[in-house]
C-alpha cells in the first residue's frame, strides 16, 4: 500500500506540474477561450488534490503504523 500511495502521489503531482508547464507555455498562442480555462484548470486542480490526498493517507498510514508498533511494545 505503501508503494501504491507513493507512486500515485509523484505521477499525479507530476500531471499536476505538467499541466502548469503546458499552459504557461500554450497561453500567449492563440485565442484563450473559457473552455481551455475551465479544462486547463481541472488538469491542474484534480491531479494535485489526488497527489495531496495520497500523501495525505501515506502519512496517516505511517503514524498509525508507529502508534501500533508503540501499543504492541508496551505489551
Amino acid at each position: 500500500m505503501k508503494a501504491y500511495l507513493s507512486i500515485t502521489g509523484v505521477i499525479m503531482g507530476l500531471m499536476s506540474v505538467v499541466h502548469v508547464w503546458r499552459a504557461i507555455e500554450e497561453w500567449p498562442h492563440g485565442e484563450v477561450t473559457p473552455w481551455f480555462l475551465v479544462g486547463m484548470g481541472l488538469l491542474i486542480f484534480l491531479p494535485a488534490v489526488f497527489a495531496l490526498w495520497a500523501w495525505l493517507l501515506l502519512r496517516k498510514m505511517k503514524r498509525a503504523q508507529k502508534d501500533a508498533k508503540r501499543w504492541h511494545n508496551m505489551d
